[in-house]
């Protein structure tokens, strides 16, 4: 189950000045886990988009730096979000090509993983031949790992821009996702409440997928 608290900045400068900034290090410590990465976020769905009216999604995301080049397939699945924190299933798979398939998926999911079934839900009767790549966005991302009382949080600043197709609509992608890899909600959510109070940023209920798509039906509608 993924949990984690998506803050949203009203531009790129806000962002880097919170990360560079004293309220942020008395909290988080040391330097980034690595050097910024560029992610390359593609949408996978049916052209009548069954899997996201069933409440999923499926990312091909290509990770790119200097001394990085790799893919890893995510699945997410149902959940909740509430003033900015949310919670769904998710399902995270390295590939070496980023060519996408079910059967692939399903057969390198984590051995231990108690919740695979419930990717039949999103699979349903779907086959590779139904799929087709729906959207897509980029951003850069810096991730920091820290401890905050007695939870450990992933801290990534994503800042880029979504666009339509002809580039006359964009939508820019200017936020902090705190990840809880362990610990209490609670805990994830004194630490929102300590970044909002202090950098003049806000909770955040939209994804990027559903900001990235909004854009996509609008060039579908001629919008």
């Amino acid at each position: 189950m993924e949990t984690e608290v998506k803050l949203r900045f009203k531009d790129k400068d806000s962002l880097y000045d919170l990360m560079n900034s004293d309220v942020f290090r008395r909290v988080a410590g040391g330097d980034m886990i690595s050097e910024p990465l560029l992610l390359e976020n593609t949408y996978i769905d049916t052209k009548t988009m069954n899997i996201s009216e069933r409440g999923g999604m499926i990312r091909v995301r290509h990770y790119k730096s200097s001394d990085t080049d790799r893919y890893e397939f995510t699945v997410k699945y149902g959940g909740s979000v509430t003033e900015g924190l949310h919670k769904r299933y998710e399902w995270n798979v390295k590939s070496d090509d980023g060519v996408f398939s079910i059967e692939y998926f399903m057969n390198n999911l984590d051995k231990n993983e108690d919740s695979a079934d419930i990717l039949a839900e999103v699979f349903g009767n779907l086959t590779d031949d139904d799929l087709t790549v729906l959207c897509s966005n980029s951003f850069y991302r810096a991730e920091y790992e820290f401890n905050y009382k007695e939870t450990a949080v992933m801290a990534c600043f994503d800042s880029g821009i979504i666009k339509s197709s002809d580039g006359s609509r964009t939508d820019e992608i200017c936020e902090l996702e705190l990840e809880m890899i362990s610990g209490h909600i609670e805990d994830l959510n004194e630490l929102a409440d300590y970044f909002i109070s202090n950098s003049g940023c806000v909770s955040f209920d939209r994804t990027k997928y559903r900001r990235t798509l909004d854009i996509i039906v609008g060039d579908r509608n001629g919008k």
